[in-house]
């Protein structure tokens, strides 16, 4: 096999990209995404291409078996994300799932059956499998359907599952169980009322708890008791709370979460159901991330977010005083914790700069932590990977923001680095200290990312998350101006005069955003699946996202909020532009449609402005396919370099060398 370098992004115009010069046609042929030119190059180059940033690996979603002794998680080894099991102290792992891409897996608490789902090129309406451990035995529990579907567990006793779906056209979830075993159907326990899903099930199967949206960071907490199908509200405060993080004791008395009601800072608590309260059991300084107990009731768990870090707490609650036990692990973010459904054993996946995420395991009965996976670096070397700096500063009303600020080892006052100002989706989520293989990429090529936490992001508080509700939004583009600001102020070797702004879903609206109403500050943008006018998006979302949208943007059947709404879009400020735009989106999107790409390009065609356009057939909302992203971002990278020139390295011109 031969491996040659890759053409130069330099050296590739718009003509060389696209195949012909663009027209105002929206969506055109040159839209549709085709490879070009170049291979992965040879390991130990000075100047790596994407691709091997993008075949670094990654091992999420771990779900143990009812021992613990073995273990399912998701990895995208094969260019999709698809179904492993390993031993949970470690070994040799095997495929199980070789179809579409996985959306989601949870094994069985009793015998070897995972369920798991699987949509169509991301549509994100999932049909449900089961599939025995060795991938021998496989079921089919629902086909895909026109229908929405959210996972809600399986009872404790392994006898049923619960989901909420929605009816074809319809905003309203109602919630299902079903008996794995026989052919019956689903048996409705809840008629849809807005937005109710699953939560967890209560231990003895008899009922269910349920969570009611009420915006992108809150939502109430409801008691479904499946008998009388009588609905109670156990938390609905007045001022909207976050209830996450549910984990029922074993004899059913009561449940810890994760929760900020009636405080900023979400905390543990235990919530009995004897006596309908809530009590405390950890207030940390910092954000509680979340919580788990562990199945014979004896170990709690839980997170705390400092500093974009996260810091785990693990307690025997069989010694007075709650003996607190460490853990030794790398210093990194937690993406999730769990127990297994009957085994001392629990699953820890975590991820920082210099680690792509991987999967430890803890043995409670010893007290010994093992690395589970260890996932491909793609021939990189982890020690040239960038850990960022956290900054802060004072935004144009005197609010502070907060950022993660990675500077390229290569940038000195003499050579300022161009940035890449990064933004979130969500709106509510948080720029965390994660391996990012777009960033170490730019990075390894010169170019400085802030990834910016703008006034709405999580990890803050309540107070901050919800600085950017409805009418308050335009605040949270004005962060990204800001940041320009104390750019062209602060001690680190960056250019403030060369910034492009990337994001992707809600940070597609902010790249959007800021190309259209901060057109100074910025000289390129990049935006993926993102919005660009915010009344045909918000009438086109899925019915997941409806219930929240409300609260969090405004209603588009208010006269006075659509015509807010309409003045915020990016589209109703489009003669503004003048930075080029790059515009990537998946044609089967279900949360953002495509349309709201296809009507952002062809707007500034119509105008004669510089843009490019990725508009993906078999992909949704984001680039899941490895050959897709590849694509993609070669497509970005070479955007950047034109706009904003290259970076403080030297890879303008490639390493020519070829291997046979």
């Amino acid at each position: 096999m031969t491996r040659s370098a890759v053409v130069p992004f330099a050296m590739l115009s718009a003509v060389a990209l696209f195949g012909q010069t663009p027209d105002a046609t929206t969506p055109a042929p040159q839209d549709i995404p085709t490879p070009i030119g170049g291979e992965i190059g040879l390991a130990g180059a000075r100047c790596p291409d994407i691709s091997r940033y993008l075949n670094v690996r990654s091992a999420t979603a771990p779900s143990l078996s009812p021992d613990g002794t073995m273990l399912a998680y998701s990895t995208g080894t094969t260019g999709t994300p698809q179904l492993w099991v390993v031993a949970s102290g470690g070994g040799a792992p095997r495929q199980i799932t070789f179809g579409e891409p996985v959306t989601f897996h949870d094994w069985s608490p009793t015998s070897d059956w995972i369920a798991y789902g699987v949509d169509r090129g991301g549509n994100e309406r999932e049909g449900y499998y089961l599939i025995s451990a060795d991938g021998r035995r496989e079921r089919e529990l629902l086909p895909p359907s026109d229908s929405f579907r959210q996972w809600g567990g399986w009872s404790r006793d392994g006898t049923r599952i619960a989901f909420a779906a929605s009816a074809p056209g319809s905003a309203d979830f109602d919630v299902y169980t079903l008996e794995v075993a026989g052919t019956k159907p689903p048996v409705k326990a809840l008629p849809g009322r807005g937005g109710n899903f699953v939560a967890a099930w209560r231990p003895d199967g008899r009922g269910i708890l349920l969570r009611r949206p009420r915006g992108e960071d809150s939502n109430d907490l409801l008691y479904l008791d499946l008998a009388s199908g009588k609905v109670e509200a156990l938390l609905a405060p007045a001022e909207p709370s976050a209830h996450r993080w549910v984990s029922w004791k074993p004899d059913g008395s009561g449940f810890y979460l994760v929760t900020d009601h009636e405080r900023d800072l979400a905390g543990v608590a235990f919530y009995d159901m004897t006596r309908r309260s809530l009590q405390w059991i950890a207030t940390p300084a910092g954000e509680v991330e979340a919580v788990d107990l562990s199945a014979d009731g004896r170990y709690l768990v839980w997170s705390v977010n400092t500093g974009g870090f996260s810091q785990l707490h693990l307690t025997d609650t069989d010694v007075a005083g709650e003996r607190p036990i460490k853990l030794d692990l790398p210093a990194g973010v937690l993406g999730s914790i769990e127990w297994a459904p009957a085994g001392p054993r629990m699953a820890i996946t975590l991820s920082a700069p210099d680690v792509p995420s991987d999967i430890w395991t803890f043995d409670a009965e010893n007290e010994t932590v093992t690395r589970a996976t260890e996932s491909s670096l793609a021939g990189l070397d982890s020690g040239t990977f960038i850990v960022p700096e956290t900054v802060s500063f004072r935004s144009h009303d005197g609010e502070t923001i907060f950022g993660l600020m990675y500077v390229p080892l290569s940038a000195t006052k003499d050579r300022r680095a161009p940035v890449v100002l990064a933004v979130h989706g969500g709106p509510n989520a948080q720029a965390r200290p994660r391996f990012n293989a777009v960033h170490q990429y730019l990075l390894a090529r010169g170019y400085a990312v802030l990834d910016l936490n703008f006034r709405g992001s999580t990890g803050f508080g309540k107070r901050f998350a919800r600085l950017d509700d409805q009418r308050l939004r335009p605040n949270a583009v004005k962060d990204m101006g800001s940041a320009v600001d104390w750019m062209a102020g602060s001690n680190h070797p960056i250019d403030p005069t060369r910034v492009a702004v990337m994001g992707g879903s809600y940070g597609g609206f902010m790249a959007f955003a800021a190309l259209t109403q901060l057109p100074d500050r910025f000289r390129a943008g990049v935006g993926f699946v993102g919005v660009s006018n915010l009344v045909t998006a918000l009438a086109g979302a899925s019915p997941q996202l409806k219930a929240s949208d409300r609260i969090e943007y405004g209603n588009i059947d208010d006269p006075e909020d659509r015509e807010f709404l309409r003045e915020l879009s990016p589209l109703t400020h489009i003669a503004n532009v003048r930075a080029p735009l790059m515009v990537l989106h998946g044609a089967n999107d279900p949360r953002d449609p495509v349309t709201e790409a296809d009507q952002m390009v062809r707007a500034i065609r119509e105008r004669g402005g510089d843009v490019e356009y990725l508009r993906f057939p078999d992909e949704g909302h984001g680039i899941r396919r490895l050959s897709n992203r590849i694509i993609a971002f070669r497509r970005v990278a070479a955007f950047l370099e034109r706009t904003l020139g290259g970076g403080v390295t030297e890879c303008g011109e490639r390493e020519g060398a070829t291997k046979n």
